[in-house]
């Protein structure tokens, strides 16, 4: 080998190693980050269960961190959480899917094209804002007209549930559509060559193939839902009410971080600690949602040649 291959070929290993390098440390810096904030929330954490017990932060149920005399029992929010995301993820599934459904098998490429880029602006667009929608349209004129379950307030987890499933309607049509879009094409032609309709073939060949990437696109969107944080705050309201009525005003965990994390909490007190111990619960619950998301992706994914 001349001296000029081998140079050339010194030259092409070392850039390899660097652009390997390069994106090792792209790779990691999520994983650093993580990291981080698990230590940031983890020492305030300690403390704030040094004073308060295991027992009564999850076995009770009064929430009043920052009044007195303090009540700890995290249930209440916790709930408010819950059904936020939970009506949530009902308004955006049927949407996204239809949505995703329409764009993969239905729509026409321009069509495709002009669509997709609309839908995606909508996750685009800021969280308070969305917040002002629900306490100005959504809870008056929607929520208090038509919700048949008791008296609704200026403040309710259905308003605020219904503005959420909105909001992560692009997540779910947008990561489903590439979902089906992956689906290769033979198994259409295979299906359509059978004599299936279209609808058959959407429902019993395109969604089960892309079951995997659909399920994924679900605990994504609940798991945004679920730390939705500006829609709490203007449409869900501030009280911690443990309640089987979502038209009532209750508190998500991530409405009251907001709350205490902006009001006048001493730092190093017990209230201010508060708001460590409720985001490490936060961060948990996110966790084993993405950690059944594994599961399930690798249980339904399907590998095609």
């Amino acid at each position: 080998m001349s001296l000029r291959a081998t140079g050339a070929l010194r030259r092409r290993n070392i850039s390899e190693r660097i652009a390997k390098m390069m994106l090792m440390g792209a790779a990691s810096i999520s994983v650093v980050t993580t990291v981080l904030i698990v230590f940031s929330l983890l020492e305030p954490t300690i403390e704030f269960f040094g004073e308060v017990s295991l027992r009564e932060f999850f076995t009770t149920t009064k929430w009043s961190p920052l009044f007195n005399p303090p009540k700890f029992g995290v249930w209440p929010i916790v709930a408010g959480t819950l059904w936020v995301a939970l009506i949530g993820i009902v308004v955006a599934l049927p949407i996204g899917l239809g949505a995703a459904f329409y764009l993969s098998e239905y729509a026409t490429p321009r069509v495709r094209k002009l669509v997709k880029p609309i839908l995606e602006l909508l996750a685009g667009v800021p969280t308070i804002v969305f917040g002002f929608f629900a306490l100005t349209f959504v809870n008056p004129e929607l929520v208090k007209r038509f919700w048949p379950f008791g008296q609704v307030g200026a403040f309710s987890a259905v308003g605020a549930g219904l503005v959420t499933g909105l909001m992560i309607v692009p997540i779910v049509a947008s990561l489903s559509e590439d979902a089906m879009a992956a689906v290769p094409d033979s198994l259409r032609q295979g299906a359509l060559a059978l004599g299936s309709s279209k609808r058959e073939v959407c429902l019993k060949v395109v969604f089960p193939a892309a079951l995997s990437g659909i399920v994924a696109a679900t605990v994504l969107a609940v798991s945004r839902a679920i730390g939705e944080t500006m829609i709490a705050v203007l449409a869900s309201g501030s009280q911690a009410n443990l309640s089987k009525n979502p038209g009532e005003s209750m508190q998500t965990m991530a409405g009251f971080i907001a709350q205490a994390g902006s009001g006048d909490v001493p730092t190093g007190s017990i209230e201010f600690k508060t708001i460590f111990a409720v985001g490490t619960t936060l961060f948990v619950i996110t966790m084993l949602l993405n950690m059944l998301s594994i599961r399930l992706v690798r249980r339904f994914r399907q590998v095609y040649e």
